[in-house]
């Protein structure tokens, strides 16, 4: 069953632009991830190799980002992933079972997602507020989640007015830091030590392989929009150009950020700081620098859950509204017409898991998104190219190198996330295909179709 006329996606309802539908991509990649894992990052690399972690990423980001491009544009409904496995698995085949796994990695790793960025809210909190307790910043964590779905429990133009002016606090942010080191910095200081590319010692790649995993994670938002296509406009120019000018756009900003922090701090320092940012503002400019910019970091953290909030939450509703998952996912607002079900749901999930730590949600989210989602995305393109009756407006270049590419990256830092993440996300790969084949039997839908079928 499609969806009504009238449901976002339809032609009825408010649409995004590029700028609008670029903007809120890089919220969702920038959020609290930069701010709370350069120490993570520089840590891992000893100092200035780290960029080459930064540059690796966006390297994934971008191969990656280009597969969901060629997928968005081909099939610019709402939905993202669980529609592209549908349609290029084949909606009475596999790609019941592969788009029903997608979904269940949305709904467990997305809330991981956005506690793990609303724990970082809490935590640059602290620097202001060096009083609050263990309990009392996972529940501070906890409200900016519910208080984030509140703001997006509205109509989709209005999301993106929002996102506007969050955004032009997020570039001031990032701004001001790249600024200072400018103006304060030293290039020689960024300069890699002697001895520090041992590429044939194992700790090399360790450090490496460590810091390429968080700082995957920092980029990941870049296929949000895929989320929402069906209320984007012109979807087929706007998804591969907003996807692809954000990876490089934030690429850009990160790099330029981690180059003025470490020209202007020693790296040992940035490696132990718990408020990065924050203390490389207090050691340039001495006085109430320091907690404007903390509080700019605080604005970007919630905009990036804000746009993360808006995006993923109409996933769920697409599939639900095509009769494929809960139906309560489908409800729609009476008035603005946005799917009021799924956004709650979002908040109130992201609310529970900021119970956990800050280092378990980033491991498992990516470690999830790796085995569940990434990978079965990248086969899905050579899937639907199959297909005579879809048209591509947009093709990944030099085909099939990218998907290639992002498969080995991602291969690369789920092995890197360790083994018990590992052993989490193919349990919870088997939990989703035993409760997928117990649906289907219920409602006699494939594989169970075809042997009533021939019975």
């Amino acid at each position: 069953m499609s969806p009504p006329d009238d449901v976002p996606g339809s032609g009825t309802t408010p649409r995004v632009g590029l700028r609008a539908a670029t903007t809120l991509n890089m919220l969702s990649m920038i959020g609290a991830g930069p701010f709370l894992t350069i120490p993570l990052i520089v840590g891992s690399m000893h100092g200035p190799p780290s960029l080459l972690a930064w540059i690796a990423g966006a390297l994934v980001a971008l191969a990656d980002g280009v597969v969901w491009a060629e997928l968005g544009a081909a099939l610019p409904r709402s939905g993202g992933g669980y529609r592209y496995l549908l349609e290029a698995y084949g909606s009475r085949g596999p790609g019941r079972l592969m788009s029903f796994l997608f979904l269940w990695q949305t709904v467990i790793a997305f809330p991981l997602t956005m506690a793990s960025g609303a724990v970082g809210f809490a935590h640059y909190l602290q620097y202001l507020v060096p009083s609050l307790g263990p309990w009392q910043m996972k529940g501070l964590a906890a409200f900016v989640c519910l208080l984030s779905a509140a703001l997006v429990y509205r109509r989709i133009d209005r999301v993106g007015r929002w996102g506007t002016a969050f955004g032009a606090l997020v570039f001031v942010a990032i701004g001001w830091v790249i600024l200072e080191g400018v103006l304060h910095g030293r290039l020689e200081a960024v300069r890699v030590p002697e001895g520090a590319w041992q590429l044939s010692s194992g700790s090399f790649w360790a450090g490496f392989g460590a810091a390429t995993l968080y700082s995957v994670y920092d980029y990941l938002g870049y296929n949000n929009i895929c989320s929402y296509a069906g209320e984007v406009q012109r979807p087929a120019a706007t998804i591969p150009r907003s996807i692809v000018l954000s990876v490089l756009l934030v690429a850009a900003l990160y790099l330029a950020m981690n180059v003025s922090i470490l020209s202007a701090m020693p790296w040992q320092e940035a490696a132990s700081s718990q408020y990065v940012v924050s203390e490389f503002i207090a050691r340039l400019r001495p006085g109430a620098a320091a907690t404007i910019m903390t509080w700019l970091i605080l604005l970007t953290i919630f905009a990036g859950l804000f746009a993360g909030m808006c995006a993923t939450s109409r996933i769920p509703y697409a599939a639900a509204a095509d009769g494929h998952f809960f139906p309560a996912f489908a409800r729609l607002h009476p008035s603005g017409r946005f799917p009021s079900f799924s956004v709650a749901f979002a908040g109130v999930a992201s609310a529970v898991a900021c119970l956990l730590e800050l280092d378990t949600l980033i491991a498992a989210l990516v470690s999830i998104y790796v085995v569940i989602g990434a990978l079965p995305i990248i086969g899905a393109v050579t899937a639907l190219r199959r297909r005579p009756d879809i048209v591509r407006p947009f093709s990944m270049w030099w085909y099939p190198l990218p998907g290639l590419a992002a498969a080995a990256g991602w291969i690369a830092i789920l092995v890197t996330s360790g083994v018990w993440y590992i052993a989490a996300g193919f349990g919870l790969l088997a939990i989703g295909v035993a409760s997928y084949l117990w649906r289907a039997r219920r409602a006699g839908e494939w594989p169970f179709a075809e042997i009533r079928g021939a019975a």
